[in-house]
């Protein structure tokens, strides 16, 4: 059987047959995690970012091809949780920007679109590395490329595309030493195989079967691990002036010229966002120059919806006033929607955090929104825009406490139109504590942003959980059940005895300049045994300041923080 082309009803069966077998899929997936932590989502985030997506699809009734690539853009880009679901959204963004230029897709216009798709998602992400789900991106799209000058039949195609991407995800070990190590494939990369397949499988004529309400159910009630794949998006920020708009191309605006414009805007300013359609590029760059950055958009077309805000003079007379009302009420602050008629304050925050002494701490702290969620359940860009929306402050800073949430919420901070959005990119929870105790009121929120950056770097934080499977990471055999001490960066320490454990982990973590030691106990956990550990350590370590806190976070039972 041979397809020279499908419409918009058969590639609306493949796109949902991708998702049906993503979500069928999702928990083995999970299980496909780089540190054996009980934590991750790798398949239930792209999952539910793909579920979002299929959504807004089945809600089409007849769409030709242009409303169903709307429909799978604008759907999986708000729905994005985590690092693996924003790279995938990008990926399906890019790939809909072609489809939607053709009545019918044939070999060459899946071709293309692929090839967008990859291109798309790496520049999504600041550094891209290899061996990872844009690596099996870009390995299909190169040999779609090739086979476009072979063949019009899209069934080859399509076999051909999935097994060069399997022999992409099958190397990518070998690109990431952590992968090899701990003997699995990249599950991100996994994932997007597993799109193809369903796609495939649909072309083929099989029938999948999907319902997105039972698979959105499904999806959020069975939490499995993760990878760990490292991904930052976002810098500190040492510039002025906000400055936004919309260039009206007229001419073509190509990958090198996107390049060498976005190089050049580094050049002058950071907090770069530059959104480019075939007719409209969207600017956004702070800078101590906004007129160099419009110059330079002028060599590309004209220039519309201009907007230059000095960050430095954002500052109002009601500040002092407004924040010791917002500190009178911290304590029993809760999370209402902004009332539309008052006046808004200069700076608020959004904060992600689960676990109700963990959110009560953050609400004495400042924090106006809390986005329950975290290491078990990533919120989406939606969330995160939901939780802006609350906020009734002209600048909102998000604080993540979670590197798999830090792409999501840059993806937000770049959706949102009516509020200047921060994300100071806090990994843990410590680290985002750190941020809202040393706001300052009176400071812009550029002296602010910068002011927080750096004492965030000063944080170091340890989780103690337990390993849901046999190991070796980081030279240390792990076994399942085995307790094990999470650093920033690596594990610190593993063994079948809690408090060897405990106190092995926050030996690798001080040091000479060490001041103070945190605890928060999660809700396996009890105060006693936490006080005891606070004895353990004031004992061994009689300089430091020990304090203890009660978290009720879920997974780990202790989370410390050392300054």
């Amino acid at each position: 059987m041979e397809i020279n082309s499908i419409n918009a009803a058969a590639f609306t069966k493949m796109f949902l047959a991708g998702a049906a077998n993503l979500e069928a899929k999702k928990e083995w997936i999970n299980e496909l995690n780089v540190f054996p932590v009980p934590d991750g989502d790798t398949g239930t985030n792209m999952s539910m970012t793909i579920l979002s997506a299929a959504k807004e699809v089945e809600a089409l009734s007849n769409p030709d091809l242009k409303s169903l690539a709307k429909a799978i853009s604008s759907g999986s880009l708000r729905g994005a949780r985590g690092n693996s679901g924003v790279i995938l959204s990008q990926l399906f963004r890019g790939f809909s920007k072609v489809i939607a230029q053709y009545d019918v897709i044939t070999v060459p216009v899946m071709a293309r679109a692929m090839e967008k798709a990859s291109e798309t998602a790496y520049k999504a992400v600041m550094k891209p590395k290899e061996g990872t789900i844009l690596t099996v991106a870009r390995g299909a799209a190169q040999k779609g490329m090739e086979l476009a000058e072979t063949t019009t039949d899209l069934l080859a195609f399509a076999e051909a595309v999935l097994k060069e991407a399997e022999r992409a995800l099958k190397k990518t070990p070998d690109m990431l030493p952590v992968l090899k190590q701990a003997g699995v494939v990249d599950s991100g990369g996994q994932g997007l195989v597993e799109v193809l397949r369903g796609g495939l499988y649909a072309l083929q004529g099989r029938k999948i079967t999907f319902t997105a309400a039972s698979s959105e159910h499904t999806a959020k009630d069975n939490v499995q691990p993760s990878s760990y794949i490292d991904a930052q998006a976002n810098q500190e920020i040492h510039f002025a002036y906000c400055t936004q708009f919309l260039i009206m191309l007229d001419k073509p605006f190509h990958e090198k010229k996107e390049r060498e414009f976005k190089s050049y805007l580094e050049e002058i300013g950071d907090s770069i966002v530059v959104v480019a359609d075939d007719e409209i590029v969207k600017v956004h760059v702070h800078t101590n120059d906004p007129g160099l950055a419009m110059q330079k958009g002028l060599t590309y077309g004209s220039l519309t919806t201009i907007i230059i805000e000095n960050m430095k003079l954002e500052r109002d007379e009601k500040i002092s006033a407004m924040k010791e009302k917002e500190m009178q009420g911290g304590a029993s602050r809760k999370e209402e929607e902004s009332v539309p008629d008052e006046e808004p304050k200069e700076m608020g925050f959004v904060a992600v955090s689960i676990g109700e002494g963990l959110n009560e701490i953050f609400r004495g702290l400042g924090a106006d929104c809390i986005i329950e969620g975290g290491q078990t359940m990533n919120p989406s860009t939606e969330d995160v825009l939901l939780a802006v929306s609350k906020v009734n402050a002209k600048t909102v800073f998000i604080l993540p406490n979670n590197k798999n949430i830090i792409l999501a919420a840059n993806q937000a901070a770049s959706l949102c139109e009516d509020k200047d959005v921060i994300v100071i990119p806090t990994k843990t929870i410590p680290q985002g504590i750190t941020a809202l105790v040393n706001y300052i009121p009176d400071q812009s929120p550029k002296e602010n942003a910068d002011h927080m950056n750096t004492e965030i770097s000063l944080v170091k934080t340890g989780q103690l959980t337990y390993a849901v499977r046999d190991t070796e990471i980081d030279d240390k055999q792990i076994h399942q059940g085995d307790y094990m001490g999470v650093g920033d960066k690596s594990i610190l320490a593993v063994g079948t005895d809690k408090k060897a454990v405990m106190m092995e982990m926050i030996e690798e973590m001080m040091d000479e300049e060490s001041a103070l030691v945190s605890i928060y106990f999660g809700e396996e956990a009890t105060q006693k045994e936490a006080a005891t550990f606070a004895d353990l350590i004031t004992a061994k370590y009689p300089e430091v300041e020990v304090e203890v806190n009660e978290g009720g976070q879920p997974i780990y039972y202790y989370i410390i923080s050392v300054e």
